[in-house]
């Protein structure tokens, strides 16, 4: 996996999230890309004091 320049954020993985969703008749399967981009939004956003 390479290095990402940008952090993903919250609104980011809501979209990927949807789109997801979407394909899957409303669900998101477990470690989906949209499960690993809301995770690593929830971890830049802790590290960034919830912003």
């Amino acid at each position: 996996m390479t290095k990402s320049k940008t952090p993903m954020t919250s609104d980011a993985a809501a979209r990927i999230q949807s789109t997801v969703a979407k394909q899957n008749g409303g669900s998101v399967p477990k470690g989906s890309v949209a499960s690993r981009a809301q995770s690593a939004a929830a971890k830049n956003s802790s590290k960034n004091g919830g912003k």
